[in-house]
């Protein structure tokens, strides 16, 4: 990487200082460690693209590594989506590895430790460890097994290993000092009892290695240059480093641990944990609910791989913690359909449109765009004839002169069409509009030359086909949250601050070119948003999702409260 093409963040400081100072540019090793125990969400994206760019930027391997420490939450479910996840978002990993690879080798290397009086066996309860172990301001006591015999830890770390003891029996502690500010190195648990089933080893174990034991040695056995974490693991530096120190090989690479911030996104949670009480109590319909804030969700909801990518580009890399606001996310996705999502008509509101003057049985295709962005996506024709649908709030009886759109006595365009004139309307018992009676120019559709055809009018508005329109199930999305940091308050459950109006399901009518449109497909309804299609479709239901609005409304909305 050149310096001069760019300003460096201070990962890539750190990085170039240390090649500066004799690392081999050849020494060059990342990794994406994600535990198998849930989906990948927003935070993770922001790590994704971190590591893996490090590795697109110096030419570097990345590995993907699964930290699968803990077989009680950890599941195949959840491994294969993470890999579906970081394949989608553009990335390739060098090795794909896993803890559980090594756990013969962290035995192995524990089995060290005791024999040189650097880990021993405890047999205290959980509550008499918390107790011992002391407060940040008071120094911890040491456990009453702490000065146990090599070969009686030994025997016990080994009867362990076999499955002789109930979980919570015993567990292997490292000795390091009861009196170390730090409290994590008030003597560390490395190993605990879990008998449980392991997804990729079975039943061979009934100990499993804690994370802060696996971590560090597992980036050393894949020889990780550089171990970035998230903020929280800076008070667990100084245990990763004495752990190294203990197995360290001075001809090999020691990786390098070194933390940047979080990025919360504003109006959700990005905690496994909690998004997991979302799936599991059915606030949502699952880890892929389009309202999650995982990289699932946010695939099924339409997001693009590339959005994702500039958004995390551009809220970057820092030293503090922040709240993104979720529009920034939104801008992202919206400039990037922008450019990529052919236009199509849908009414989602409709209210009946009948031009008189148009011949009864009459139909005819206009020639209509894919896209103002991309010429190459051509132009495809949709049919036109006498009764339409049109967005309801695209007309008013009568409206003042900012109101563009249809009234009586007014003319407007019909999208690729005809310009009409609003004539009279039909109402039912109750005063609402059921139809809206107007005429046509036929000599002003568009494109077709001819000097009405050039004519210009205030407003243009879309429409569809009655006898045309397909139907589809529209599901229109609002932020899940009402807060913007349900985390904030400490003293109040975040899910008190779930949205009830976070789902609205309505019918839409859509032009018939969309009958063959595909799971995954994104469009831009004219004048709506965008939208995509959802997984649940089928061949005899249409099932659209809306991705985002062609403008943030929302902070709008926020202002007048």
């Amino acid at each position: 990487m050149s310096t001069e093409e760019k300003s460096l963040n201070f990962i890539e400081q750190i990085i170039e200082e240390d090649l500066k100072n004799g690392l081999s540019n050849d020494k060059l090793r990342f990794r994406f460690p994600p535990e198998p125990n849930g989906y990948l969400h927003v935070g993770h994206a922001s790590a994704i693209c971190l590591n893996f760019g490090l590795g697109i930027d110096y030419n570097a391997p990345v590995n993907l590594r699964f930290d699968d420490t803990n077989p009680a939450k950890e599941e195949q479910e959840f491994v294969d989506a993470i890999k579906k996840d970081v394949e989608w978002l553009g990335f390739k990993w060098d090795s794909e590895c896993y803890a559980s690879d090594y756990f013969q080798q962290l035995y192995d290397w524990a089995i060290e430790f005791i024999k040189n009086g650097v880990a021993y066996v405890d047999s205290q309860s959980s509550e008499e460890m918390a107790i011992q172990k002391g407060t940040p301001t008071t120094p911890g006591t040491d456990s009453p097994y702490r000065n146990r015999s090599v070969a009686e830890n030994l025997d016990l770390f080994e009867r362990m290993k076999k499955g002789e003891f109930p979980n919570g029996t015993h567990i292997l502690r490292a000795k390091i000092s009861m009196g170390a500010n730090n409290m994590l190195m008030r003597d560390p648990i490395m190993y605990r009892i879990l008998h449980a089933h392991h997804h990729r080893t079975g039943d061979k174990w009934c100990i499993y290695p804690m994370y802060d034991w696996a971590h560090g040695e597992s980036d050393y056995l894949e020889q990780i240059s550089h171990s970035f974490c998230t903020l929280e693991f800076l008070p667990h530096r100084e245990l990763y480093d004495w752990f190294l120190n203990q197995i360290c090989d001075v001809t090999k690479t020691r990786p390098k641990q070194r933390e940047f911030a979080r990025r919360n996104l504003s109006h959700t949670v990005v905690s496994k944990r909690k998004l997991l009480q979302l799936v599991q109590e059915n606030h949502v319909t699952a880890w892929d609910d389009p309202r999650m804030s995982t990289i699932s969700g946010m695939r099924r909801r339409g997001y693009t791989p590339a959005s994702i990518r500039n958004f995390a580009k551009t809220i970057g890399i820092a030293k503090r913690t922040n709240l993104i606001d979720v529009s920034l996310l939104e801008f992202c996705v919206r400039e990037d359909l922008n450019k990529t999502a052919p236009r199509v008509m849908a009414v989602l509101n409709p209210v009946k449109l009948v031009i008189t003057n148009y011949p009864v049985g009459k139909e005819e295709f206009l020639e209509a765009e894919n896209s103002q962005e991309d010429v190459s996506l051509g132009f495809r024709e949709v049919p036109f004839s006498r009764e339409l649908y049109i967005e309801r709030e695209d007309f008013q009886e009568e409206a003042n002169k900012k109101f563009f759109r249809l009234t009586l006595g007014t003319e407007v365009r019909l999208k690729n069409a005809y310009i009409i004139k609003g004539e009279s309307v039909i109402k039912d018992a109750a005063g609402n509009i059921t139809e809206i009676h107007c005429t046509y120019d036929e000599d002003s559709r568009s494109g077709s030359g001819t000097e009405a055809s050039q004519r210009k009018v205030k407003g243009t508005i879309h429409w569809v086909s009655i006898q045309h329109a397909i139907q589809a199930e529209v599901r229109l999305y609002d932020r899940l949250f009402t807060h913007e940091n349900p985390d904030g308050d400490k003293e109040v459950d975040f899910k008190e601050y779930i949205n009830p109006n976070s789902l609205e399901i309505i019918t839409g009518h859509l032009e018939p070119s969309l009958a063959t449109a595909k799971d995954g497909d994104r469009f831009q309804f004219q004048r709506l948003g965008y939208y995509c299609v959802d997984k649940d479709s089928s061949a005899e239901k249409l099932v659209f999702n809306k991705t985002v609005g062609l403008r943030d409304t929302w902070a709008k909305v926020e202002s007048k409260e």
